[in-house]
């Protein structure tokens, strides 16, 4: 059994503590926002926040996240409304199949909490996959 903390929320899990934390997440606690992408920690579709710092889920063991804040997608928002990153994806048309979209979201808030005004090259180097829109967004979210 495991207690994680996630979103605020304690959850305990029948679990082992080796178990990727990006399954104990989804299968076990039921949040399905975060994804699956790689499984070898390389392409952050399954990033969440620990303890405020972007980690790629399936790379940090559920022994390791025990103890600690939590944060996935659904975490983000605050009294119903979005944050301010979700809320400059929709303005600026970011999505395309949106599978990965949670864990660029997530990858995001955790470089403007880094870097409040990140440059094109900030945004190049921190988020994979970066295009027009996402560049976009990133300059909207940190000027909202």
């Amino acid at each position: 059994m495991a207690n994680l903390t996630i979103n605020g929320k304690t959850f305990t899990l029948d679990v082992e503590p080796d178990t990727p934390l990006l399954w104990a997440i989804r299968e076990n606690a039921g949040l399905t926002g975060t994804k699956y992408g790689c499984g070898i920690a390389q392409c952050g579709a399954c990033t969440v926040h620990i303890d405020g710092v972007a980690m790629r889920s399936c790379g940090v063991s559920v022994g390791d996240a025990a103890g600690k804040q939590i944060t996935t997608i659904e975490g983000l928002g605050t009294n119903g409304a979005l944050h301010r990153v979700q809320q400059a994806w929709i303005e600026n048309d970011v999505p395309q199949c949106g599978y990965c979209q949670s864990g660029m979201i997530m990858a995001v808030v955790a470089l403007l909490k880094d870097k409040p005004k990140p440059t094109d090259q900030d945004i190049d180097e921190a988020i994979c996959g970066t295009f027009q829109q996402v560049r976009e967004a990133i300059h909207a979210a940190a000027n909202a």
